[in-house]
């Protein structure tokens, strides 16, 4: 995803989008460590990267509460 239309989702959203996101990292790492390639083995680092951006928008959101 783009970080402007992450940024615009509201915690919840936020939430619920690491939890599938991390589901699916979990699936292709168990994919990989039985030797099996996975369908898209590109998908593990865009998911890595979508992670990053979603952390990065939260510490930025409890930054600007605490100031």
């Amino acid at each position: 995803m783009k970080f402007k239309e992450l940024k615009k989702m509201d915690k919840n959203g936020l939430e619920t989008k690491i939890v599938d996101l991390r589901k699916d990292l979990m699936k292709l790492n168990a994919q990989v460590a039985t030797g099996t390639t996975p369908e898209n083995p590109g998908r593990i680092r865009v998911i890595k990267k979508t992670l990053a951006k979603i952390y990065t928008i939260q510490n930025e959101k409890k930054e600007v509460k605490s100031k």
